[in-house]
């Protein structure tokens, strides 16, 4: 960058006073929080992690120095809110991956099910349609919840993934039948007021600053633990 285009001592030392003021306003908001999703403990976040960029850009530019904040990226943070203010509709998407571990024990539980249903009829083997993974899936998501499913997912030798929850909102409600042929399609991240991940890749985060001599090993289902996203 030329001399021409550097800030001034004098921008500088405002991007500085705009992160102290910035600071003040995060730990009123965090005082004053009426719940663990109050909006504005995020909207302050937001403010300071925007403050922090600038000033750590601006101290860069002219002095050619850095600070120990670690800016958010991009990555890991929802675009900019352009939804409705006072939504009318939401609409809630969820994803959960699963991996086959027990296929024998799916095939099995696949036939329980249909056992029961048909009152006897299953003999020895498996019918036709939970005798293979494909058919003892749709069995066991047609006859349980995707959160019973979750919540017993060893039973039905699944080994659980990466999972998110978006809540998204909108002015109006979709007319029944509007969506079904691409559910997906429309997800705008835009209109996304609160999301929630869980993955194994945060507590690898959390695991590098925690002493294993000072913790009792945990159980794979009790290390996932659910991550908000910040809403910008």
């Amino acid at each position: 960058m030329s001399d021409a285009a550097q800030p001034t001592a004098a921008e500088v030392r405002a991007a500085a006073e705009a992160v102290k003021t910035a600071l003040d306003r995060h730990l009123a908001a965090v005082e004053r929080r009426s719940g663990e999703d109050d909006p504005a403990v995020y909207e302050a976040f937001n403010e300071l992690a925007a403050a922090a960029e600038e000033y750590d850009e601006l101290l860069y530019d002219r002095y050619d120095e850095v600070t120990p904040f670690e800016i958010p990226g991009s990555e890991d943070a929802l675009p900019p809110y352009t939804g409705p203010e006072e939504p009318n509709a939401l609409s809630v998407l969820i994803r959960r991956d699963y991996s086959v571990v027990e296929p024998q024990r799916l095939l099995a539980q696949a036939q329980r099910v249909e056992a029961v249903e048909e009152a006897g009829v299953v003999t020895a083997g498996f019918d036709a349609a939970s005798g293979t993974v494909h058919g003892a899936l749709g069995v066991l998501f047609g006859e349980f919840e995707p959160d019973e499913i979750a919540s017993r997912h060893k039973e039905f030798g699944l080994e659980e993934g990466d999972s998110t929850l978006w809540v998204t909102a909108s002015d109006e409600p979709a007319e029944a039948g509007e969506w079904l042929e691409a559910p997906f399609d429309q997800a705008d991240t835009h209109q996304v007021v609160c999301r929630f991940d869980v993955s194994a890749v945060f507590d690898d985060d959390a695991d590098d600053d925690i002493d294993p001599d000072l913790t009792d090993p945990l159980e794979e289902d009790e290390a996932l633990q659910p991550h908000q996203t910040p809403r910008p």
